[in-house]
């Protein structure tokens, strides 16, 4: 077992729901009813991401960095 980090983006969508997506994981997103439970089920996610690159012989992203942007428009 290794100890990973990711970015994880959460937004609201039009139904009030908690939707969360990883940016490194192409593909790996969920949602939940609440805050916590969107990133409790984020990390069963990228946990099972994680499994089925193993399982496929394939390397686990590593992030480089994160940037926030400010733009006044």
């Amino acid at each position: 077992m290794a100890d990973y980090q990711f970015t994880v983006v959460i937004e609201r969508d039009e139904d009030g729901m908690y939707v969360v997506s990883v940016p490194a994981l192409p593909g790996c997103h969920t949602q939940g009813g609440s805050r916590e439970e969107a990133l409790e089920n984020i990390r069963e996610a990228i946990r099972l991401y994680i499994d089925a690159l193993r399982d496929l012989g394939e390397p686990i992203p590593v992030e480089v960095g994160l940037e926030k942007v400010r733009v006044v428009a």
